[in-house]
């Protein structure tokens, strides 16, 4: 369970160059679902194993990358809360009124240091294909393309991440479970608001507002080998893996959408609990932190972002 007013990731806005081609990326391939498509043509895509009214948001735009990530908190008065902390912290909040996205109530956001928007909301509809409640079978509609299960979490990059780090510890009550430290300051950070590995993390780079990775999660190992196939058998760009991670231990692919933006479909790793402590990697050893089969680092990995 969530430890804190902040329960999970609720949905994540990306930019994309051609939306029939993101659309059939993101719904035969990774396996989730469009919902809706709004007025202003942004589509709207959730799994099969989510109940709120979405995940994963598309927007058609001339660049690729990421617009927004919102979170989902507990309780609509969380929202108040959350922007006087953020207001007395020192960052602009605006408002967003209910509906400007289908199913979702109202939100506040505000722009980090490192240049990301980030986003609160509270109320979301159900919308279908859901679980099932009631007796439930272990799915509701048979699983097809990757056979994601969620959207999972999301890897930034940009300027500034030691001010985030305090903001979203101090101001947000995130952990902070993993991190690396370089000879020269804090290169990457992994943060929680419950009780996976991370659920959004952020690694040091010049330019900000930059999306490396939207992440979803796969049932198992087996899933993970499922979804090389399916790279394989459609020519989808591959970065790296079939491989593991030993920052959050996950077994993972990285590869692009049609438009560039980075896609990882993982499974497993570890369980945070918010007595652990942070686990630190050294610059001697961030290789096998990031690729713990290959036990290096892989330069397109590090360096292409949109």
């Amino acid at each position: 369970m969530a430890h804190t007013g902040i329960l999970r990731p609720g949905f994540i806005q990306l930019r994309v160059l051609d939306m029939p081609a993101a659309i059939e990326h993101y719904t035969k391939r990774i396996g989730l679902h469009q919902v809706t498509e709004g007025r202003d043509g942004r589509v709207y895509l959730k799994s099969a194993d989510e109940f709120d009214h979405h995940s994963f948001v598309l927007r058609r735009a001339e660049s690729a990358g990421v617009d927004l990530m919102a979170f989902k908190v507990r309780e609509d008065i969380d929202l108040d809360m959350f922007e006087k902390r953020v207001t007395e912290y020192g960052y602009a909040v605006d408002h967003v009124p209910p509906g400007e996205q289908p199913g979702i109530g109202r939100r506040i956001g505000w722009t980090l240091a490192s240049g990301h928007r980030i986003e609160l909301f509270h109320h979301a509809d159900f919308s279908e294909p859901m679980p099932l409640i009631h007796n439930p079978d272990v799915w509701s509609v048979e699983p097809h393309g990757m056979r994601a299960r969620r959207f999972d979490h999301a890897l930034l990059y940009g300027p500034n991440i030691e001010e985030n780090l305090d903001f979203f510890e101090k101001v947000l009550d995130f952990k902070c479970a993993e991190r690396v430290d370089m000879e020269n300051g804090l290169l990457a950070i992994w943060l929680t608001a419950g009780m996976k590995a991370h659920d959004i993390a952020f690694v040091n780079h010049p330019e900000p507002g930059k999306f490396h990775h939207a992440a979803f999660e796969l049932e198992s190992w087996n899933d993970v080998g499922h979804a090389a196939d399916i790279m394989t058998r459609f020519d989808i760009s591959i970065d790296i893996g079939p491989t593991r991670h030993g920052i959050t231990r996950g077994q993972t692919i990285y590869f692009f959408d049609p438009s560039g933006n980075r896609n990882e479909v993982f499974s497993g790793g570890y369980t945070y609990y918010p007595d652990n402590p942070t686990r630190t990697w050294d610059e001697a050893h961030v290789g096998k932190g990031i690729f713990y089969y290959e036990r290096e680092l892989n330069d397109a990995f590090l360096s292409v972002v949109t």
